[in-house]
């Protein structure tokens, strides 16, 4: 870790107080360099005159009267010595603080994600905390705010940590049988006393891994393909559940072209609606591209809605991820309404009939398919290494007799792999990417 001091604006432009942050041994230095009065004390508000430096160009003028708070090390969000400087919201009044900071010796511009990736080096917190802050910030829905919020509480750290502690106990007592026992072959001693424990262990990774990447979904949002053929009423319902003009609405066939993809908050709830082209043998080129698209983005699409708007044309069944709808069901005959079948809804986007209904088959679906409120799997990186771990346990744990030693280096790469995760081992070939992700100032 570099010893210089990095500052960064922790609040965007608007509003009516800004935030500039720095971290380092020289934040304190910073402070009496550019306020007046007595030195700061630890976590305690000081209303100061904030000056430029009278030297190195600065003429010492007046830049701002800010509220300074001082962190010290190593009770500070980042470990380190910081400072929080609560100033009027003007963007001259930050851009000359900020320029005032960069003319003193020893402090630099933080790089995205500095601060929390000194919060990892220094113990504040481990990766998965910090992903889940990267996935606040970037969090769309409540439900994804509050996934967010319970990885950075370290509900996913402790699970990994504790998984991890078990098999390091496990090793630990199997290393103790290889140096104590006078035979090659797997005594029936204290291995017999840790695999239990490991069978169980075993267990635990396999449902964790086993849980239809809902944690994963839940991050990015379930994806909702409005499929059927030209002028069913596809961007009709899109513009009618988005509650705004996203799509082009006319009379002609092919008029989607493209994929449109409109992001809504169902419950608090993230679900993306995609309108797809009308599916058709069509001639024009551009509109057989389009046709592809749809099809492909249908296929990947966690939910499908079959528009059809002729009961005699409903197909007799779907698999379970298409709901089949009869659009236009103002302009359907009420003998054929009422005998569709429950599988079906009818909607009418002139009337808003069926709407609410949809609305609420959606939400339920999001529900089932992200599971909110679980301590679930978030990122792929996990999965992978869980997968090695399980790998490796499955190695451990096998019925073929084999050496002790080989047994210890399968519980060790386990606990490695573990150890990827939460960053307690091996993880600088990671670092850059994490990190990369996030704003300025976090």
């Amino acid at each position: 870790m570099r010893p210089d001091t990095i500052f960064a604006p922790a609040t965007g432009v608007g509003g009516v107080v800004g935030i500039v942050r720095l971290s380092g041994p020289r934040a304190l230095v910073a402070a009496a360099l550019l306020a007046d009065g007595p030195p700061l004390q630890p976590r305690r508000a000081s209303l100061r005159r904030l000056r430029a430096p009278s030297y190195g160009g600065g003429d010492g003028g007046h830049l701002d009267d800010a509220l300074l708070l001082y962190f010290a090390a190593p009770a500070s969000e980042t470990g380190e010595d910081m400072l929080e400087i609560q100033h009027h919201a003007s963007p001259a009044v930050q851009a000359g603080l900020l320029e005032a900071l960069a003319s003193l010796p020893g402090l630099r511009p933080a790089e995205p994600g500095e601060f929390t990736r000194r919060a990892f080096m220094n113990g504040r917190l481990d990766l998965t905390a910090a992903e889940g802050l990267a996935d606040l910030i970037a969090a769309s829905s409540l439900a994804q705010a509050r996934q967010a919020l319970r990885q950075m509480d370290g509900a996913l750290g402790r699970l990994y940590a504790g998984w991890r502690e078990r098999l390091l106990g496990a090793l630990a007592r199997v290393e103790a049988e290889i140096d104590f026992a006078a035979e090659d072959a797997v005594p029936d001693g204290l291995w017999s006393v840790v695999r239990p424990d490991l069978q169980a262990l075993r267990r635990e990774i396999s449902s964790h891994l086993a849980d239809g990447g809902k944690g994963e979904r839940l991050r990015t949002g379930i994806q909702v393909a409005v499929t059927g053929a030209p002028n069913v009423g596809k961007s009709s319902l899109v513009n009618r559940l988005a509650g705004r003009e996203v799509a082009i609405v006319t009379p002609l066939p092919g008029t989607t072209r493209d994929v449109i993809e409109v992001a809504l908050d169902l419950d608090g709830l993230p679900v993306t609606l995609l309108d797809t082209a009308g599916l058709r043998e069509g001639t024009d080129p551009v509109e057989r591209i389009g046709v592809e698209r749809a099809k492909a983005r249908a296929e990947a699409a966690d939910l499908r809605l079959l528009l059809v708007d002729d009961p005699a044309g409903l197909p007799s069944s779907v698999d379970g991820d298409t709901l089949l709808v009869l659009s236009k069901a103002d302009a359907q005959p009420p003998d054929a309404l009422a005998v569709l079948p429950p599988t079906v809804l009818a909607l009418s986007t002139l009337t808003d009939r069926g709407t609410d209904r949809l609305l609420r088959h959606l939400a339920g679906r999001a529900r089932r398919l992200l599971a909110p409120g679980e301590v679930a799997l978030t990122r792929p990186r996990h999965r992978a290494a869980l997968t090695e771990a399980q790998a490796a346990l499955d190695g451990a744990l096998s019925p073929v007799a084999c050496e002790l030693a080989l047994k210890a280096e399968d519980l060790r790469a386990a606990a490695t792999a573990i150890g990827r995760i939460t960053g307690a081992v091996g993880v600088e070939d990671v670092l850059d990417r994490i990190f990369a992700d996030f704003c300025i100032g976090k």
